[in-house]
């Protein structure tokens, strides 16, 4: 598993929301927010930033290149 997929499963279910509540909230599709997941896809730059102000957490924390 890539540390994208890795770490937004982790932050997702840190704050104990299902990926349907995940969507729901940040107007990305379900769809995509299982395929991220699964490691079948990965965001475009908008998603990523719409994730990184849902979870407050930098870009570079979210793919991967910081802990």
């Amino acid at each position: 598993m890539n540390k994208f997929a890795e770490r937004l499963k982790d932050l997702r279910e840190e704050r104990n929301i299902t990926q349907y509540e995940l969507a729901k909230q940040t107007g990305i599709s379900t769809a995509c927010i299982n395929r991220w997941e699964k490691n079948l896809r990965l965001p475009n730059i908008d998603s990523i930033i719409i994730l990184c102000k849902f979870f407050n957490c930098s870009a570079d924390y979210l793919i991967g290149l910081e802990d």
